[in-house]
């Protein structure tokens, strides 16, 4: 099976996963159409902002995956179903953390969410590999993955900083300003370009998806 329709399902999954969020944005005060009223909502903008990028990066590391692979196995499309599902829990953890102000809780959850989708999104390269063979045209692209294996102790780190340090209200949580920063660490991180699979598709261009079926 070509990955045509997965990429196709994929790519409409995610595009409603940003509907959703957008869809959820706590808008400023009707009554207070002024600065003071916007300056209100940038918070749950930021939110936003933080779980959009996230989806971004997903989606545009998903694109580059799949121009590696020829061929679609019953095991890839269960484990892209997986990555799937963990990304659609983000318009409800970011909504609950926006809500509550930060509170440990669903601090913590958004956490585990991010967690769990970097752990999905690590099985379904590894699916792929496994599925290629040794040869494997992914495997020699993303080489030895310092991003994918490192990026799961920013979001253990943040979650056991809210933890221990994010009990009270208003300014004095350290653990969730370390939280919320060890979480957009590994956003800002993953938004430098990795040219890592580009690179290979650009000088094999032999390498590409018509060459492994």
């Amino acid at each position: 099976m070509r990955t045509s329709r997965l990429e196709a399902f994929s790519d409409g999954v995610l595009a409603i996963i940003i509907t959703v969020m957008v869809l959820e944005l706590r808008e400023p005060d009707a009554h207070r159409a002024d600065l003071t009223a916007l300056g209100q909502a940038v918070p749950s903008l930021l939110t936003y902002l933080l779980s959009f990028v996230y989806v971004g990066i997903y989606w545009t590391n998903h694109h580059h995956m799949f121009q590696l692979t020829g061929r679609v196995t019953g095991a890839i499309l269960w484990a892209n179903l997986a990555l799937l599902f963990c990304l659609s829990l983000f318009p409800f953890t970011t909504q609950w953390m926006d809500a509550s102000h930060f509170q440990r809780t669903p601090v913590v959850t958004y956490g585990v969410n991010l967690l769990a989708a970097g752990v999905a999104y690590w099985i379904l390269q590894a699916v792929i590999i496994a599925s290629q063979g040794p040869d494997s045209t992914l495997r020699k692209a993303i080489g030895r993955d310092l991003k994918g294996k490192l990026s799961p102790i920013g979001y253990i780190v943040g979650a056991v900083a809210a933890i221990l340090g994010g009990a009270g209200t208003g300014l004095d949580r350290p653990g969730i300003w370390v939280a919320v920063g060890c979480y957009v660490a590994v956003a800002a991180w993953w938004i430098i370009p990795d040219r890592r699979i580009e690179t290979v598709i650009v000088s094999r261009p032999a390498a590409t998806k018509e060459d492994e079926n």
